[in-house]
């Protein structure tokens, strides 16, 4: 008897991501799943908005009015069924949404909606701390969205309900993968493993062709190909184990790198990754060519899953806004810098005059002259340069004398300015702030809706997460000091991606071969990386080993300005800070950076 293997195509990483995923796998057929991911904390805030002002809004509409009204019919002759956290803060909407579509096809398909995770109803009630930074719970009529990450096991129980699409509201990202694989493998609460080597590959799928090639750091391998680029497919077997494919005849690439860097992607302790229904340790993750666009991952392991739910709270903290502007010719950073100067002191000027007060915070970067990079600025006299300007203000006036000062003083700025018009002036923005806590699971009743009922669904209880059982690898040897070293730039020894959490940023750095990750270990201190990024960062710098893919995981505290739409940062999930970190110079023996180098060429 061969071994039972499910195959899972991963279509969506946000909510807005093309639609092309959904119909490339039906013409290549063979999944017995596909799953889609629309949420992000920001992305909560944007809907609940819009359900306040439609009751029916509040989900991602275009998973019923694009993915499922196009494909519906071929979804329904092959049998695949879809996983998808859609819902928003609206699952039920959505999920009626999506009955009406399939009544009106003619369809025999069953939808269930997994019910629970808004918390909006006890605004009032909770008093949780912030659990970072310890700060009060925010005034309940600030709130825009409350909503606990749930797990797989929900998303489990109704696929043996008999549903065919499964709508959830918030959960963690990977559980729309490892609720199929509880399903179909029967894991139990206990199986930590098998559970950990899930959620990886849930973790693999949830950012579509970020796997298969997107975003990924040897990029020219992959760009011409990117307009048909193919999305990620987890062969999924029991023992958690699995092997990360695309369908044939499309673009991208799946190897090594583009696989360990989407593992890395957005996750801080890579030995305590926690997800609602088990801790994963990432750590000695073994990640290998199987075969051409085919890699193989095992190795995960897991802990006992926690005891509460991570809770994302968002609420508005007054108002943003801000412009770009371009200047070209001699001196044209210096143009941009007076400008930004000048436009200020107006704005500062005019909310005097009008009893507004000062801003709360002000941003000025001037993109081209290398003002990402700090203290590792290159580039000297640009001749043409992008700069943006933002700030903000507690009342919604203030922005907009920031917008109309920035627009008005055109007439008199230094020579160069200049810009693509026609769309009008910028408008102020809600800043919307994260509020993290957590919550005990048996405080958050979750329901499974399936054929005009509600079924409860009881968690099992098990033993918790004890942080203690983790063991910390022995960091590499230092590498003897060869007489003929000479500096290379990180990027030849080393694939990397970044992301971000609220205000945090991490950076994974994968070594190409395990003989570099000892030279990379020894350059980057936790000291030289706070100082890579000195320009930004407020709080501190952690880094963690891991031996099995060669790679080690910088996290970075209070280092985004607050994150998301809180954030006046260009770059304000930190989604090109390893393009930093990669233009640094490291010290190897000769013989080692001539190979590198020639392998990266």
């Amino acid at each position: 008897m061969s071994e039972k293997i499910i195959r899972v195509g991963g279509a969506s990483g946000y909510w807005g991501e093309s639609a092309m995923a959904t119909p490339q796998f039906l013409q290549a057929g063979g999944l017995d799943y596909i799953v889609y991911d629309y949420l992000a904390e920001i992305t909560m805030s944007i809907m609940a908005r819009a359900r306040a002002k439609d009751p029916e809004a509040g989900y991602a509409r275009d998973f019923v009015s694009v993915v499922l009204k196009q494909n519906l019919a071929e979804i329904a002759r092959q049998g695949v069924k879809l996983i998808s956290n859609a819902g928003g803060v609206n699952p039920r909407a959505c999920g009626a949404a999506a009955r009406a579509l399939i009544e009106q096809a003619g369809l025999d398909l069953k939808v269930a909606v997994v019910l629970g995770d808004d918390l909006m109803g006890q605004k009032d009630a909770l008093q949780a701390k912030e659990m970072f930074s310890g700060a009060d719970f925010p005034d309940p009529a600030r709130l825009a969205s409350i909503n606990a990450y749930l797990g797989a096991f929900p998303i489990a129980a109704a696929l043996a309900e008999g549903a065919d699409i499964v709508i959830t509201g918030r959960c963690v990202d990977s559980a729309v993968t490892l609720g199929a694989c509880i399903h179909e493998f029967g894991w139990a609460p206990e199986d930590w493993d098998r559970l950990a080597g899930g959620t990886l590959a849930g973790h693999l799928l949830e950012c579509g062709p970020q796997a298969t090639g997107g975003n990924f750091t040897d990029w020219e391998k992959v760009v011409k190909s990117i307009d048909r680029i193919g999305y990620p497919i987890g062969e999924i077997r029991a023992d958690g184990s699995f092997d990360v494919v695309k369908p044939d005849g499309t673009g991208g690439l799946v190897n090594v790198g583009t696989v360990s860097e989407q593992m890395l992607y957005e996750i801080g302790d890579p030995q305590a990754y926690i997800v609602p229904d088990v801790v994963c340790d990432f750590s000695e993750v073994r990640i290998d060519q199987a075969g051409p666009d085919r890699v193989r991952v095992s190795g995960a392991r897991g802990y006992p899953a926690p005891d509460s739910y991570k809770v994302s709270a968002t609420y508005m903290d007054g108002w943003r806004g801000g412009s770009y502007f371009t200047f070209y010719g001699v001196d044209a950073d210096r143009k941009a810098k007076g400008f930004a100067d000048g436009a200020l002191r107006r704005a500062e000027a005019a909310l005097r005059a009008s009893n507004l007060g000062a801003f709360s915070e002000t941003d000025v970067e001037v993109l081209g002259a290398e003002s990402q990079f700090g203290s590792g600025r290159r580039i000297e006299a640009p001749r043409e340069v992008v700069l943006k300007l933002a700030a903000k203000h507690p009342d919604q006036a203030g922005i907009g004398i920031l917008l109309r000062e920035a627009t008005g003083i055109g007439l008199a700025s230094p020579p160069g300015l200049s810009g693509f018009s026609g769309g009008g002036r910028s408008k102020p923005s809600p800043v919307v702030r994260l509020f993290s806590f957590l919550q005990p699971k048996a405080e958050v009743p979750v329901t499974i809706e399936l054929d005009g009922r509600d079924i409860p669904f009881a968690a099992t209880k098990t033993a918790a997460f004890d942080p203690a059982a983790i063991v910390r690898p022995e960091p590499p040897a230092a590498p003897a000091a060869d007489a003929d070293m000479v500096e290379v730039p990180l990027i030849a020894l080393a694939w990397g991606r970044s992301g971000d959490k609220g205000d945090k940023a991490n950076v994974g750095i994968i070594a190409r071969k395990a003989e570099y990750l000892p030279y990379i270990w020894a350059a980057l201190t936790e000291d030289r990386i706070a100082d890579c990024f000195g320009h930004f960062l407020k709080g501190r710098a952690e880094r963690f080993l891991m031996p099995g893919p060669h790679a080690m995981n910088i996290l970075m505290h209070e280092v985004l300005g607050g994150g998301g739409v809180a954030s006046l940062r260009n770059d304000a999930q930190g989604k090109g800070y390893a393009q930093v970190l990669l233009a640094q110079a490291i010290a190897v023996p000769r013989e080692m950076a001539r190979a590198a180098q020639a392998e990266a060429a």
